[in-house]
């Protein structure tokens, strides 16, 4: 195993993983945002997974895990105090 971690930097085995790189990310990312200030409008995962290439599960796996959708309205929203 540490021989292993010494050629690969990495000791999990099996496919490396592809669809989730930086690149990918920014890309959805970037469709994603770009229409935070256009009420009613949207882009389906499968308009994403068409304009940027990447496999509809996949842009489903990266809006969940690396953009978090929730926490993107919640930073945009103003906060209201109770006074």
């Amino acid at each position: 195993m540490l021989r292993k971690l010494c050629e690969t930097g990495s000791t999990s085995s099996g496919r490396p993983k592809r669809a989730r790189t930086e690149e990918n990310v920014m890309a959805v990312e970037e469709l994603v945002v770009s229409q935070e200030d256009k009420p009613q409008t949207h882009r389906s995962t499968r308009q994403i997974s068409t304009e940027t290439g990447v496999a509809q599960s996949s842009v489903v796996r990266i809006i969940h895990r690396d953009l978090r959708p929730f926490q993107l309205q919640e930073a945009s929203c103003p906060r209201t105090d109770g006074s």
